[in-house]
């Protein structure tokens, strides 16, 4: 039910019958979530999380993050609760950005509480853990199917009284229905042996295709197929057959300060079919990937010990099928890759670990690809994530900040939330699903911490794996005898000198690396855009706002004349030009 639609006077349920004793005074708080019988078959395993809002404008599980306007939120992990039983929120458990519950100041709040399901898992490594499997939403815990939670209600909350306040999880999330096709996205899923040997269960790849136009008239034409790597897709997106919809509601970009900025998304997605289906397009396949996995909304497309083999997977069993079913050349110099943020990462790290397979990548804003510049942590010389540390002083690291500079969140803000929405690496957020595809499996099963998640102190050891495992251009570096051959001329990199989250950092480190090559030298491309944000793909000709919705028309000309380069004799450079 939308906020909007609460009655303005909702029910306390508050504690305890009329003739119980008195609470004992500085019992501390106590918050009671039950289960309701009709929810829940089975005992349930996962992470509770309890919720604290002043702001009726929406669900409070809608208002969770790290700046200035996120709300409060508690979270405990709960094991085999059983229908109809009681969960007690005490002071013991860990909130953000408020630490304890005794210390939320008394006041009137909107509260929810929300029960993220984990599955368990029995790997091929011996390893048993318990997990959210994503469920078709891209690993978001605010939205997973199965989900329970309840329904917000405004109460008066003081710590200090004793009471016992009640809530009871009377809602379960619903499932998701997947897109239908049309005649130019079509969505597949398919089983992958690899992965499923792994975790021990059934595991799926799917992507989501967008077809050439004139795909059904011209049978005998093959065509090159690009990769567009990114987060969790659940439908192919930035293209729309229809013209915008002049009646929705036009919505401002706070971010970009652009009024209807919807409307302008859809105009740009729009454009794009425009282009499309123009004669002078170059036909192509281009896909993106659906990998969502019990840590994250994608995999980072590499093969990990704490995830699996997804990159092998993807490599082996994903992209063969897309290009045995959808017509596709099948081979490395007909093959490219590009993708912003984390999809940046992953279209460098696609080519450099599986250099064969692809003819050029191009990187936009990646995450970090140089571990000297983890954002604003150098984990091989720090000691310290959180802060930068002297002998008198302890200043705290910048997590996020805007294009004058403005800091939005610390490094330990981030980490911190995280840590409330799931021990173990199990945040579903970004810090954690770096440490999950990095970091070793340790002892229990879990990733290995980068670096204590209360303290910010950084383990070397797990650093050094980091490094000669998943350090871009450490390994490029390293291995620049035998990959240079295979990369040269197929790495572009481009960043924002103003990136939200300092990735320019580490593409300035790379650069120098790339500038330095020799036998071969690299001939790619680097390029930076002045005072731009995070998202910035190369475009030097648009803002920040506008180019970020033209990724999938950005590349096309370079991809083509990498292919008039590149495409060895006899290949088949005609069929898919029409």
């Amino acid at each position: 039910m939308h906020l909007l639609a609460w009655p303005l006077v909702a029910t306390l349920c508050v504690s305890s019958p009329t003739n119980a004793p008195s609470p004992a005074k500085n019992a501390g708080p106590r918050i009671s979530v039950s289960v309701p019988d009709e929810h829940a078959q089975a005992p349930l395993d996962g992470r509770l999380l309890l919720m604290f809002s002043t702001d009726g404008s929406a669900e409070p599980r809608f208002q969770i993050n790290n700046g200035p306007e996120g709300q409060q939120i508690f979270g405990m992990d709960v094991e085999a609760i059983k229908p109809g039983s009681n969960v007690i929120f005490s002071s013991s458990a860990l909130g953000f950005p408020i630490e304890r519950l005794s210390d939320v100041p008394p006041g009137q709040y909107w509260v929810q509480a929300l029960l993220h399901r984990y599955e368990t898992f029995h790997r091929a490594d011996g390893h048993t853990v318990q997990l959210p499997m994503d469920r078709g939403e891209g690993q978001h815990w605010n939205r997973a199917p199965d989900n329970l939670y309840s329904t917000p209600r405004r109460m008066r909350f003081d710590p200090r009284n004793g009471e016992t306040l009640r809530i009871s999880l009377d809602q379960i999330l619903p499932r998701i229905e997947p897109p239908e096709d049309t005649n130019y996205i079509k969505h597949i899923k398919i089983p992958s042996e690899l992965l499923t040997e792994f975790w021990g269960r059934p595991m799926h790849l799917g992507a989501c295709v967008l077809l050439p136009h004139g795909y059904d008239e011209h049978p005998e034409a093959r065509y090159p197929l690009i990769v567009n790597h990114g987060h969790f897709p659940r439908t192919f997106g930035g293209f729309r057959e229809s013209p915008p919809d002049l009646n929705v509601a036009p919505v401002h970009s706070t971010r970009f300060d652009i009024p209807g900025y919807n409307r302008i998304v859809q105009e740009h997605a729009h454009n794009f079919y425009k282009h499309w289906i123009r004669p002078d397009t170059p036909r192509m396949i281009i896909i993106e990937i659906q990998h969502a996995n019990p840590y994250y909304d994608d995999s980072y497309a590499v093969n990990s010990e704490n995830l699996g083999p997804y990159g092998d997977a993807i490599m082996t069993e994903l992209i063969p099928f897309v290009e045995k079913r959808f017509r596709g050349i099948g081979a490395g110099w007909a093959r490219f890759t590009y993708g912003g943020s984390t999809g940046g990462w992953e279209a460098l790290a696609a080519q450099v670990f599986y250099p064969d397979a692809f003819n050029g990548c191009f990187a936009a804003c990646p995450d970090p690809i140089d571990f000297r510049a983890y954002t604003v942590v150098d984990i091989y010389s720090d000691k310290n994530a959180y802060f930068a540390e002297g002998i008198w002083s302890r200043t705290p690291r910048p997590g996020q900040r805007n294009a004058l500079g403005h800091v939005g969140a610390t490094l330990e803000q981030f980490n911190l939330l995280e840590l409330v929405l799931g021990t173990k690496s199990r945040s579903g957020g970004q810090w954690d699903i770096w440490e999950a595809v990095y970091s070793p499996a340790g002892a229990d099963g879990y990733p290995k911490r980068i670096w204590d998640k209360r303290t910010g102190e950084i383990d070397r050891a797990v650093a050094e794996y980091w490094r000669e495992n998943y350090d871009l251009r450490h390994i490029m570096e390293r291995d620049w005898a035998t990959l240079g051959p295979k990369l040269q001329g197929k790495v572009h990199l481009y960043c924002g000198t103003m990136d939200n989250f300092y990735l320019n950092n580490a593409v300035y480190l790379t650069e120098a690396f790339l500038g330095s090559t020799r036998d071969p030298h690299y001939a790619g491309e680097v390029d930076y855009g002045e005072r731009a944000e995070h998202c910035w793909n190369g475009d030097q000709e648009r803002p920040n706002g506008i180019s970020r919705l033209r990724y999938h028309q950005m590349y096309v000309d370079r991809i083509m004349a990498r292919i008039g380069k590149t495409a060895p004799p006899g290949a088949d450079i005609t069929s898919w030009r029409y």
